[in-house]
């Protein structure tokens, strides 16, 4: 008789453990997206929230699978009804309605930060203001390519660009800045 388990031992509870963990901030997440919808400047036909700076700074500190899950599993919630979304509005209307381009972008900056986070780009300010910058633009260009079907690329640019510029600038630092604290107190966390 040996020590050693044999082929049909079961498995340990360390990938279990890992998925409850990934679920619960998936969840987590969802609700710092619900939160960041609800503060908000209501501009029409897209209001200014506080989602990209969720968004962004989600995909820094999840990595692209966590962060696009937790999105995708927001976008889910809002798709049933639950009012997750800027406004009281949801369900399948919302999102084929004026946003529904930038909550696309929201899924692919998401993926895009969280991917390049994973490759260092949240080392250090340079890199990290690169990542929120394109996570911005992966957000924009997805918003403006749904929105000038609708309104004309003219009039898409004027409503769905122009009024967030200055509150993008603003965001795309604090983004940069959370990702390098998150990163500076997990490294710290982790020695020992």
């Amino acid at each position: 008789m040996t020590d050693r388990p044999n082929a049909t031992s079961v498995p340990t509870a360390k990938p279990a453990a890992g998925f409850l963990r990934g679920a619960a901030l998936a969840v987590l997440g969802t609700l710092v997206l619900v939160a960041s919808a609800k503060v908000q400047v209501p501009f029409y036909p897209v209001p200014m929230t506080l989602q990209t700076l969720a968004v962004l700074t989600l995909g820094a500190v999840f990595g692209a699978r966590l962060a696009a899950a937790t999105v995708a599993l927001y976008l889910g919630e809002g798709l049933v009804g639950l009012p997750v979304f800027a406004g009281a509005a949801a369900g399948p209307a919302y999102l084929i309605g004026p946003t529904g381009g930038y909550l696309v972008g929201f899924l692919l900056a998401a993926a895009l930060v969280g991917w390049l986070a994973e490759r260092g780009w949240t080392r250090g300010w340079p890199l990290a203001l690169a990542a929120m910058t394109l996570g911005h633009l992966v957000i924009f260009a997805a918003g403006l390519a749904w929105l000038a079907p609708m309104l004309g690329a003219a009039k898409a640019w004027a409503v769905g660009v122009v009024p967030f510029f200055a509150a993008t600038v603003v965001k795309t630092l604090l983004a940069a800045a959370l990702a390098l604290a998150v990163r500076r107190v997990g490294a710290r966390g982790s020695v020992g």
